[in-house]
């Protein structure tokens, strides 16, 4: 039963390899420049050794050219380590974990929701929660509030997630067809979106407005182990909180009266759910930007293998959410564009078509899954 999670976790740690050598092309040309500096520094020493044994018979100018070679390799040798160690430690490596946790943090967001809601179309990206995250962490940073204190930007978007989730659910209901919850998706993410963009117009400095408006695009480049470290917490206990509802997101599937009888506090549980979600897209949002569909594909791809059931569901939308947005940050880095393909754009490249094709799948069959209504 556990087979496909086992193959997911070897993919995983597969693919992170995979993403180490991405990065070791940069330093087998940094090898290459290195060999061709100590090549030039051999060659320019044994000429001056040369040289200076034409007017001093005295002097051995092989001397002084072994003497200067092994001083250049060994310069450019340690160069090269240094070079290396940065790439791979500094550069690489953040990169390719921050892909990991937040493609697992979507990826279970997607699955808690789906199952709380009972509604295959419940994504963060779709009803609008990250671009709660989005304006909330906007804000902080168009203020300058982030500069006083770095927690603020993941509490800020923790926070904005959370309230653009409630009101969607205060409008739609818990128990809203999928027409009623894309609607009052859409047009909260709308009306969130024109605020985003009325904050950018009015920026006043035009090469800030330029960096958000690329972070806004989601992407995994230029961050750092600390940005990792600030959002850490609220990833964990979000985890914790959507894991913790696992059994009432599998009774609930029987119905919410069935749920109550087994001895769930329905509103406990909706609220500790709801609040990992808000936990998990907040704080990947506050260093990735927005990074939407992966919380919509992973767990429709997934949920035949575990039978549908919800609880079983969370872990191995997780898995794979990690995966996935390793795979697409490795995509975006070998595309031949002029400049990087951020991973934002590439998760709306393959989600929207999916989201279509559900749509239409369900236009035809009148259901995406037994429970949706």
């Amino acid at each position: 039963m556990n087979q496909h999670r086992i193959l997911l976790a070897l993919a995983i740690l597969i693919t992170a390899t995979a993403a180490m050598w991405v990065g070791s092309a940069d330093i087998n040309v940094l090898s290459a420049f290195s060999s061709q500096e100590t090549s030039t520094q051999e060659t320019s020493t044994a000429e001056m050794g040369t040289e200076l044994h034409d007017n001093d018979p005295n002097f051995s100018g092989s001397e002084m050219g072994t003497e200067k070679t092994v001083s250049g390799t060994n310069f450019y040798g340690t160069a090269e380590v240094e070079v290396a160690r940065q790439i791979l430690f500094d550069i690489r490596l953040p990169r390719i974990l921050l892909a990991l946790i937040t493609g697992a943090a979507l990826g279970l967001a997607g699955a808690g929701m789906q199952g709380l809601l009972r509604n295959p179309l419940a994504e963060p990206g779709i009803l609008g929660v990250s671009s709660g995250a989005a304006l909330a962490a906007v804000i902080v940073l168009y203020f300058g509030f982030a500069t006083w204190y770095s927690w603020l930007l993941p509490i800020a978007a923790v926070l904005g997630s959370a309230l653009a989730l409630l009101i969607v659910v205060l409008i739609a209901g818990m128990r809203a067809s999928i027409t009623t919850l894309i609607l009052s998706g859409v047009a909260v993410s709308a009306f969130l979106s024109g605020l985003i963009a009325l904050a950018l117009s009015m920026a006043p400095n035009p090469f800030a407005m330029q960096e958000i408006s690329f972070w806004l695009m989601g992407s995994l480049a230029n961050r750092d182990i600390e940005q990792i470290l600030l959002i850490a917490p609220f990833l964990v206990l979000g985890g914790l909180l959507i894991f913790t509802g696992g059994r009432y997101l599998q009774a609930l599937t029987l119905g919410e009266e069935t749920a109550t009888s087994m001895g769930f506090n329905g509103a406990f549980e909706r609220g500790k759910i709801l609040m990992g979600t808000a936990l998990l897209v907040g704080g990947a949002v506050a260093v990735t930007g927005v990074i939407g569909f992966v919380g919509l594909v992973v767990p429709h791809l997934l949920r035949p293998l575990v039978h549908g059931d919800p609880r079983r569901l969370l872990l191995s939308s997780m898995l794979a959410g990690a995966l996935l947005v390793l795979l697409m940050d490795i995509a975006v880095q070998l595309l031949p564009t002029g400049a990087e393909l951020q991973v934002g754009v590439m998760a709306t490249l393959i989600g929207g078509p999916f989201f279509l094709m559900l749509l239409v799948r369900h236009n035809m069959s009148g259901s995406l899954w037994g429970n949706a209504k």
